[in-house]
C-alpha cells in the first residue's frame, strides 16, 4: 500500500532529493526528508495546499535549493530509491512525522520557521510541525 500515488519516474525523482539535501544525514536523516515531502502532499494546507504530486511538491517555487545544485540531478541510486518507496508507503520517523518544513541552520535551531514551531532535531536539520489551527489536515493523513 502506498499513500502518495507514484511513477517509477517519481521514485527516481524523490530519491534524488533525498540524496541532494540529506545524503549526510544516513539513511534515517533521508528518510525524514521524504517524510516531509510525503507530508507536503498530503497535508493539502499552509504553503503546499494544491500539491499532488511528487513532482509538483519537489518543484515548487522555493521548495528545495537541491533543485538549483548539479547534484540533485545526477542519477538515483538504489540505496535513494528504496527510501523513497519506503517514504511513499507511509514510514513515517519522529521529528519528521507530521512536519512540514525543515532545514539545516548554522548553529542552534530557531524556536519557529515560517511561523511553525520546532518539533526537533535530527542530527543537523531542525525539524517544525505546523499547529492543529494551521493545518488540522497534518495529523488526519494517516
Amino acid at each position: 500500500m502506498t499513500v502518495v500515488k507514484h511513477t517509477d519516474a517519481d521514485i527516481a525523482l524523490l530519491a534524488r532529493l533525498l540524496r541532494a539535501e540529506g545524503e549526510g544525514e544516513g539513511d534515517q536523516g533521508m528518510l525524514m526528508i521524504g517524510n516531509v515531502g510525503v507530508n507536503r502532499i498530503r497535508s493539502n494546507c499552509s504553503d503546499f495546499k494544491g500539491l499532488r504530486t511528487i513532482p509538483e511538491m519537489i518543484y515548487q517555487e522555493h521548495a528545495f535549493e537541491a533543485v538549483q545544485k548539479g547534484y540533485f540531478y545526477q542519477r538515483a541510486r538504489d540505496r535513494e530509491k528504496r527510501l523513497a518507496r519506503r517514504s511513499v508507503s507511509g514510514e513515517r520517523l519522529w521529528p519528521s512525522k507530521f512536519s512540514l518544513w525543515y532545514f539545516r541552520p548554522e548553529g542552534d535551531c530557531p524556536p519557529t520557521w515560517y511561523n511553525q514551531p520546532l518539533v526537533g532535531r535530527f542530527k543537523l536539520h531542525c525539524f517544525y510541525e505546523p499547529t492543529g489551527a494551521e493545518c488540522e489536515n497534518i495529523y488526519n493523513t494517516f
